[in-house]
């Protein structure tokens, strides 16, 4: 029995392992031209350093410090595993994600915190003067004057990246993932140095169901709300450490800096308004204002990375013809005041709830699209007809542009945690055992649609199925019929001229 992706698992352990042979080989790996191990693992590492507040956050829901990176570790591995199977198509084709959610779905389917540290900024430079600014805003919304001007000020940076395409930033990727973790470590040395090492720390439990064990479930699905996606080895390896140590710094360093000062802070604007408050003199502050600029410049990186690209790519499946990537880069800045994020960052318990929720959402999707590509397609995706919106396309043009069977299997997946999540925004009537699904969010909701999917369509299969069954394909033998991405054969007629092009513009 062959295991699909199984040679190129071996090949991708082959090549590491030669990297270690001899100097000589080392050399070469980890040469600027070699993405293998220097673009990507600089990449992740300048990403998972945001993950600070990822980890801080446990400790504002009432774990203990190991508990905490214990917890992040094994959500980042999951997140890590699944990410790879989710990109195999795309590392396979070479497409970007509205082509590939095309083969699922049909043909038609965190500025705040930056802003925190805009603020941290704007503290160090005009000092009481700025934090004792009047509030003009009233109490309903949630944020005060102060506040907003420094909002306002990040967005319109961030309105600035807006206006370059990804390969465009390769350069900003470096400078932040360089500044990120001298900074990251300075703040941690500060409060190890500050309290002795003490990290015994631990805030009052938080969590809406009973028992030790379904609360450690719950963090796990909330460790696991910030799912991407790339198939490569290296970013297998580096997503889980980095985004563990990373998480880690945050954990022992919350943890101590709440024992030793008596609060209960969670995220890293807080802590360095907490230090400005008794180190207030010009050289803290300029340290202070140096270490929230480059959080801040961490970010905003991880905001473009994270969030911008992946909204970008995401909407232009929606209205192909009137959004490319571009354009939703500018409709993700519009919504940016629209889901008053200074909300759902109010509290460690909202803003978990809200990475629990936004995976219990997502699981489904990534669950879908690796049981069609692994199981009910056998890895075969027949490129030029993805491009093709016309009612003739039989491989992807589903139920009027929608794959009923994937909506289904979808819908079905988030069914049984949501009256949880519900109950978490605030709704009342649900009883311990809704509440405990949604405990299990990202898991259920992954597990049920991955199994529901191939079920339903094995007694309801699609179009394109039953012709990939007809055809008999092997394993992702239609990536071996392809040039340059141009699926040479069966594909529809009259669209050669413009397949590749719009193939280059989406990935």
């Amino acid at each position: 029995m062959t295991i699909p992706g199984y040679d190129g698992v071996v090949e991708k352990l082959t090549s590491v392992k030669n990297a270690f042979s001899s100097w000589d080989n080392f050399k070469h790996a980890v040469q600027v031209k070699n993405t293998f191990f220097s673009t990507y693992c600089i990449f992740w590492f300048g990403l998972a350093f945001g993950n600070w507040s990822l980890g801080s956050a446990m400790i504002g829901i009432g774990l203990n410090w190991w508990q905490a990176i214990v917890v992040i570790f094994v959500s980042q591995m999951i997140a890590a595993i699944a990410m790879a199977f989710n990109s195999r198509a795309a590392t396979t084709y070479h497409l970007g994600y509205p082509a590939i959610s095309r083969v699922v779905f049909g043909m038609q389917m965190i500025v705040y915190s930056g802003a925190s540290h805009v603020a941290n900024m704007l503290r160090a430079i005009f000092g009481d003067s700025y934090k004792n600014m009047p509030n003009h805003l009233p109490a309903s919304a949630g944020i005060a004057t102060n506040k907003m001007i420094a909002f306002f000020i990040f967005w319109l940076i961030h309105l600035g990246f807006c206006f370059f395409r990804p390969y465009q930033l390769t350069k900003f990727f470096w400078f932040k993932g360089f500044i990120m973790v001298p900074a990251v470590f300075g703040v941690f040395i500060y409060c190890m140095i500050e309290t002795g090492g003490q990290v015994n720390h631990t805030l009052p439990q938080t969590s809406a169901t009973t028992g030790m064990g379904w609360f450690i479930i719950q963090a796990i699905n909330t460790g696991m709300g910030n799912l991407g996606g790339d198939a490569d080895l290296v970013q297998q390896l580096v997503k889980p450490i980095t985004c563990t140590l990373a998480a880690s710094l945050g954990i022992l360093a919350t943890a101590a800096i709440n024992g030793k000062w008596g609060l209960t802070l969670w995220n890293p604007w807080d802590l360095l308004d907490a230090i400005q408050d008794r180190h207030n003199g010009s050289g803290p502050r300029f340290a202070i204002f140096l270490a929230a600029f480059t959080w801040m410049v961490g970010i905003l990186g991880t905001n473009i990375a994270a969030n911008m690209i992946a909204f970008g790519s995401d909407v232009s499946l929606i209205a192909p013809r009137y959004i490319d990537m571009k354009r939703g880069f500018f409709l993700a800045q519009v919504l940016a005041y629209a889901i008053v994020p200074w909300k759902i960052m109010s509290s460690a318990k909202t803003f978990t709830s809200f990475l629990s929720g936004y995976g219990l959402f997502m699981a489904s999707v990534a669950a879908i699209m690796i049981a069609d590509y692994f199981i009910t397609t056998r890895g075969n995706i027949k490129l030029a007809w993805l491009f093709d919106p016309q009612k003739t396309n039989k491989y992807y043009r589903y139920h009027k542009g929608i794959n009923l069977q994937a909506v289904i299997a979808y819908l079905i997946g988030i069914a049984l945690p949501l009256p949880g999540f519900l109950s978490s925004l605030g709704v009342s009537g649900v009883g311990v055992a809704g509440k405990r699904l949604f405990s299990l969010g990202w898991l259920l909701s992954f597990f049920v649609s991955f199994i529901s999917y191939p079920l339903i369509c094995k007694f309801w299969p699609t179009e394109n199925q039953k012709l990939f069954r007809e055809e008999g394909l092997a394993w992702e033998e239609s990536s071996k019929t392809t040039i340059e991405g141009v699926d040479i054969g069966n594909s529809p007629d009259g669209i050669f001229p413009e397949v590749e092009k719009v193939i280059k513009e989406e990935a």
